[in-house]
């Protein structure tokens, strides 16, 4: 008999296991039946929480933290990872600018600033690396970018040669854009942006409209930062002769996207597909008899480009069966049988206490992987 082979390619299960320690409970409890098969782990993210460290994990890479400027202007201390090749960095925008880092009593997304996030650019910069992963979701901003931008070396300046206090809510008075400064080094780097969301930067499905009420937006609030926006895209249009305005992804991160499409040379592209490619996942399942794949909860949103979604198309590919493994099973999961994936379980054991159940997260994968194999050991 051939010795099986499992690919282990999860999400990470949000506050109770990162990817990495999905990948050893479910390896713990497969090899209480299969004890002498291969199991090769690939730590997976979409671009969102959990995306820089799995893709360090995967790629045997190493993570650094640095004190940055947080979206209210404090210190916070943010992460960015190094991948294996030593010249590919990986960073979430939210580690640095994301809405964790404010008061919820207190949100102000008219002043909220992207300059930590692009604080981060420069240090991954700092490293020589030739490219840039940049997962841009969960922010806390609404300043099109224009922060991460002036970290980067952009001058923002009103019609009296002023320049421009950071957040959103300025660059109503935007009238001028130096770019002399602006730091030559990322001629020489690739940026791909993990963008999951084509919202345009302006208007009722733009970034103000539909993502600032979320960072404590009031109407009053979204309608002078949907004109800010639009004024500060007139500004660029007229400087660089780039219409980001009604770009596809603008709107993400609160017109990060924007900044990024309009200060860089970057690309847009969903955040699982680069995840799959940077991990590796396609050459791993070459060989393989299953692939694991699970998140914290699997539901109809699951197949809108989430990991189990994206890690199902993949392993169909090679011609590989797919099992889902999950914290919770929510309502439409029989969609997902038609994008790839074959089985889903759900590792809850009995009732408990939410913190209990965060808490056993890797036990109950160890079970229910155990469990998963007996049967799968039916079929030899």
């Amino acid at each position: 008999m051939t010795t099986p082979v499992f690919v282990l390619a999860p999400d990470s299960f949000k506050e109770s296991m990162t990817a990495r320690e999905v990948c050893l409970a479910m390896e713990a409890g497969l090899r209480k039946v299969f004890p002498h098969a291969e199991y090769i782990h690939v730590p997976m993210a979409d671009g969102g929480e959990g995306t820089a460290q799995s893709l360090v994990d995967a790629s045997g890479g190493q993570m650094f933290t640095v004190t940055v400027t947080g979206p209210e202007g404090q210190p916070v201390e943010a992460g960015y990872g190094i991948l294996g090749d030593g010249e590919t960095a990986v960073i979430e925008m939210a580690s640095a600018s994301g809405i964790q880092h404010t008061c919820r009593t207190r949100r102000n997304p008219l002043v909220t600033t992207t300059y930590g996030t692009g604080e981060l650019i420069r240090a991954c910069l700092d490293r020589n690396v030739k490219k840039v992963i940049l997962g841009i979701g969960g922010s806390a901003t609404n300043d099109g970018g224009a922060g991460m931008a002036e970290a980067l070396g952009v001058r923002f300046y009103d019609v009296a040669g002023k320049a421009l206090p950071r957040g959103g809510q300025a660059l109503a008075q935007l009238h001028h854009i130096d770019l002399s400064g602006l730091d030559h080094r990322l001629d020489a780097v690739e940026i791909l942006v993990a963008c999951d969301v084509t919202n345009p930067l302006c208007g009722p499905d733009g970034a103000s409209a539909i993502f600032g009420p979320q960072k404590g937006a009031t109407p009053e609030m979204v309608c002078e930062l949907d004109a800010a926006l639009a004024h500060y895209a007139m500004v660029i249009s007229q400087t660089l002769h780039k219409d980001i305005a009604s770009a596809p992804g603008a709107g993400a991160a609160g017109g990060l996207g924007a900044g990024l499409l309009a200060f860089t040379a970057c690309q847009l592209r969903r955040g699982i597909d680069i995840v799959i490619e940077y991990s590796g996942l396609r050459d791993k399942l070459a060989g393989a008899c299953y692939c694991f794949t699970g998140e914290g909860r699997i539901d109809l949103q699951t197949r809108f480009g989430k990991t189990p979604q994206g890690v199902a198309h993949t392993a169909k590919e090679m011609q590989v069966p797919v099992i889902a493994v999950s914290g919770s099973v929510g309502d439409g999961v029989e969609t997902l049988y038609h994008e790839g994936i074959d089985a889903i379980f759900g590792i809850i054991p009995q009732a408990s206490d939410i913190e209990e159940l965060l808490r056993n997260g890797p036990q109950n994968m160890e079970r229910a992987c155990e469990n998963i194999g007996r049967l799968l050991r039916l079929e030899q």
